[in-house]
């Protein structure tokens, strides 16, 4: 199995977001929670999650062409 067809720049990019994105920002609510501050936790949650969201589909399902056939 040849992995540098599958391990490219694109795809540790999006694995490292994913990873960054809501593990990230789910151990930051977590920290945030048992120091008593519970409601800036899931505001950095919807946050970092979010934007991990905005940040897919602006640079990865945005671009995509897709459109049905052209004629009948």
């Amino acid at each position: 199995m040849d992995l540098d067809g599958y391990l490219n720049r694109d795809t540790a990019l999006i694995i490292l977001l994913l990873v960054l994105g809501i593990g990230g920002s789910g151990l930051a609510r977590g920290l945030l929670a048992e120091q008593g501050y519970d409601a800036l936790g899931s505001a950095v949650f919807v946050l970092g999650y979010g934007t991990m969201v905005f940040l897919l589909w602006y640079g990865w399902i945005r671009p995509l062409d897709i459109t049905g056939p052209s004629g009948r």
